[in-house]
C-alpha cells in the first residue's frame, strides 16, 4: 500500500514566474489510479497552515467518499496569485467587465492566460507524474467566486477535456447578461461538460451573486442540455470556505458516482 501524499510543484506561469501547484493523492495499491479533479486557489484546500480565507478539507472530503463508497480521486490545487488573483482568474472574452464600487480590483483580466496555465502547463505534468485516468469522464474543474467563474470558462472552452465542472458562488454578476448569453451561445458544442452550479444567499455579496446566477441559469435553459445542468441554492450559506467544504462533498461524490470511469 501506497501512503496518501501531497507534493509541491513549481510549474511555469506565463509572464510570472513558477506557481506553486500542490497534488494530493489518495492511498492506493501499485499500479492503481484515479479520476482527477483541477482546482483553483489550491492554498485553501488541503490544511489550515496554508489557508489565507479557510480551509475546504479537500483530503477529509476524499477519504471520507472512499471509505463510504470505495471511490477517491487526485485533487491538483492551483495556488492563485493573492496580488492579483481577481483578475487572474476573470476570462475577458465573455466580455466588458461591470464595476461596482466593491470590484475595484478586475482592471486587466487575464483568465484567458490562467486557462492556457491549466490546460498546456499543469494537465500535461499532473498526467505524467502522478497515477491519474486521462481522458474527459475521469477529468474535472472546480473553483469558487472568481475561481468558480473560471472553472465555468475553462470547462465550456474545452468540453472535450473535463465533464464536470464545480461552479461554485461563480463571479458572473462582472458581465452583463448580454455579454453573458453571447459568449455562452459562442461556445456552444455537441459534447458539452456537466454543470455543478451551486450559490447561496446568505450575505450581501452572495445574494447578488445568486441573482447573477439565476440569470446565467436562464440563458442556459434556453440552450444547453437540461440533463447536464444542477442548479444547487442554499439560502443560508454565505461567501465563504465553510460553504464551499460543504458543497463540495456532493459535488465530488457526483463526479465520481456519474462519471468517473472506474
Amino acid at each position: 500500500m501506497i501512503q496518501e501524499s501531497v507534493t509541491e510543484l513549481y510549474i511555469s506561469y506565463p509572464g510570472k514566474g513558477d506557481r506553486l501547484v500542490r497534488v494530493f493523492v489518495p492511498a492506493h495499491e501499485e499500479g492503481e489510479t484515479f479520476p482527477v479533479i483541477y482546482m483553483t486557489d489550491g492554498q485553501n484546500l488541503f490544511d489550515e497552515k496554508t489557508a489565507v480565507w479557510g480551509c475546504w478539507h479537500t483530503i477529509e472530503s476524499v477519504n471520507d467518499e472512499l471509505k463510504n463508497n470505495g471511490k477517491a480521486a487526485v485533487i491538483v490545487g492551483i495556488h492563485n496569485d493573492n496580488e492579483w488573483r481577481d483578475n487572474e482568474l476573470t476570462p475577458a472574452g465573455i466580455g466588458e467587465i461591470i464595476q461596482a464600487e466593491d470590484m475595484v480590483n478586475f482592471t486587466a483580466p487575464e483568465g484567458e492566460i490562467f486557462d492556457s496555465f491549466v490546460m498546456y502547463n499543469v494537465k500535461p505534468v499532473v498526467e505524467s507524474r502522478f497515477p491519474v485516468k486521462k481522458g474527459r469522464e475521469n477529468t474535472a474543474f472546480c473553483g469558487s467566486s472568481s475561481g468558480g467563474l473560471q472553472a465555468f470558462f475553462t470547462a465550456l472552452k474545452h468540453p472535450d477535456d473535463f465533464c464536470i465542472s464545480g461552479v461554485f458562488s461563480p463571479a458572473f454578476l462582472l458581465y452583463s447578461e448580454d455579454s453573458m448569453r453571447r459568449w455562452i451561445y459562442s461556445v456552444l458544442k455537441e459534447n458539452l461538460p456537466y454543470l455543478y452550479i451551486y450559490t447561496g444567499a446568505g450575505d450581501d455579496l452572495e445574494q447578488r451573486i445568486f441573482q447573477s446566477v439565476e440569470q446565467t441559469y436562464d440563458i442556459l435553459t434556453e440552450c444547453y442540455p437540461p440533463e447536464q445542468l444542477n442548479e444547487v441554492v442554499l439560502f443560508d450559506r454565505m461567501h465563504n470556505e465553510e460553504a464551499w467544504e460543504f458543497v463540495f462533498k456532493d459535488f465530488l461524490h457526483t463526479f465520481l458516482t456519474r462519471f468517473a470511469l472506474l
